[in-house]
């Protein structure tokens, strides 16, 4: 789950992580009232949505005067705002968050992320404050410095001084790095953090470190212990069609390809979209039923499959283990039922009782339904029916 800015600030302060003070609007008229009271005379006009590269896309604004607070504000309200994490379609802007300006000497880039190979947190940090960092690490990997965090003894010293030589910072200024730093890892740690980004974190002229941006990621499974932060959750920003899959105990990514894919497990997931990629395809989306799957379920899958108007075929692919692909199968035909499966279905069903699966799609009289051997056999279909050389 992801937050806006302004909220990942209000748990920043908490921690004692220094941020600007700024307060969050949805009207015109609010964000002028809050530069009022904010006082001071420069103000940012910042667009609240769940994407990063936000000033770059326009939806970040310098405004020296109250007239220019209410003319960004006017403008960032309600644009569409486009930037590389959004996707061409980009994000409606529905609130606007005003900040105080601030002193900046020097921009800087400190984040904490996961490195699932370590099994270990990671805090990475770079030089390049404001800029894409993943185009940082794809071109410069070497200005990004990482330190990985054994969780049994926590943030120590000596992974703040690795940071801060790595960044080049003066003598005096690396004891309140450290300060900062040790803030963030309490942030990262005690609130089930899958990642954290500042992006830019600003050095002030008189040396303290303050964070100019924020982003924060949640792991969903332990939001049941953060009642706090899931009441934060804004569905507004977020892609229905994956809202609605949660409810039925499915996980749905949308992604921007043409072969829609319903797959059990996630490795086999991961697996079944590499392998259309592999034979010049592209998924349209991840969709992991999971091992509790019922016609029901798998109904819902095609019709959330469905929605999305670039799907030009269908790739089930099951493996029964937990779930029998004999439900699959009915569920197969139940969503054909509900839902106007328009596009050619490929199907390869393996494991448990998968002859009497296809026993039954066998008698289902659907048309429209290919069956596959195998996973490459399978991806190849699929693919060749979404550029409609089979059907």
């Amino acid at each position: 789950m992801n937050i806006h800015e302004y909220q990942a600030k209000e748990i920043f302060r908490k921690y004692g992580v220094p941020t600007p003070r700024g307060k969050v609007a949805t009207t015109v008229d609010e964000a002028v009232a809050n530069a009022k009271e904010l006082g001071g005379k420069i103000w940012v006009v910042k667009a609240q949505i769940h994407a990063g590269g936000r000033g770059l896309g326009g939806g970040v604004k310098l405004a020296k005067s109250i007239d220019e607070v209410r003319e960004l504000a006017s403008q960032i309200l309600g644009m569409t705002l486009v930037t590389h994490q959004t996707g061409p379609e980009g994000k409606l802007v529905q609130k606007v968050y005003i900040e105080e300006g601030a002193d900046i000497e020097s921009e800087f880039y400190l984040g904490m992320v996961l490195d699932r190979a370590k099994e270990m947190p990671v805090m990475m940090a770079s030089t390049e404050g404001g800029m894409e960092i993943e185009k940082v690490a794809s071109e410069s990997p070497e200005k990004i410095v990482k330190v990985a965090i054994d969780p049994s003894i926590g943030f120590q010293g000596f992974h703040g001084r690795e940071l801060a030589f790595g960044l080049n910072l003066p003598k005096e200024q690396i004891g309140k790095f450290i300060k900062f730093a040790n803030a963030l890892y309490k942030v990262y740690m005690e609130n089930d953090v899958e990642l954290i980004e500042i992006n830019p974190l600003l050095r002030t002229k008189a040396g303290d470190f303050i964070a100019l941006d924020a982003k924060i990621g949640f792991d969903d499974n332990a939001l049941y212990r953060h009642p706090d932060i899931e009441a934060m959750r804004d569905l507004s920003e977020e892609v229905p069609t994956e809202t609605e899959a949660k409810k039925y105990g499915l996980s749905y990514i949308k992604l921007h390809g043409d072969v829609g894919c319903m797959v059990n497990g996630a490795g086999l997931a991961m697996g079944t979209m590499d392998t259309i990629n592999y034979v010049g395809g592209t998924p349209a989306n991840f969709l992991d039923v999971g091992g509790s799957a019922n016609p029901e379920t798998v109904a819902k899958g095609f019709e959330i499959i469905l929605s999305d108007q670039n799907v030009k075929s269908i790739f089930v692919n099951i493996f029964g283990g937990i779930v029998r692909c004999d439900r699959i199968a009915n569920g197969i035909i139940e969503a054909t039922k509900k839902v106007d499966v328009h596009v050619p279905v490929i199907v390869r069903l393996d494991g448990t009782n998968a002859p009497e699966a296809a026993e039954i799609l066998k008698n289902s009289n659907i048309n429209n339904i290919i069956s596959a051997t195998d996973l490459l056999d399978g991806a190849k279909k699929a693919v060749a029916a979404a550029k409609g050389e089979i059907k």
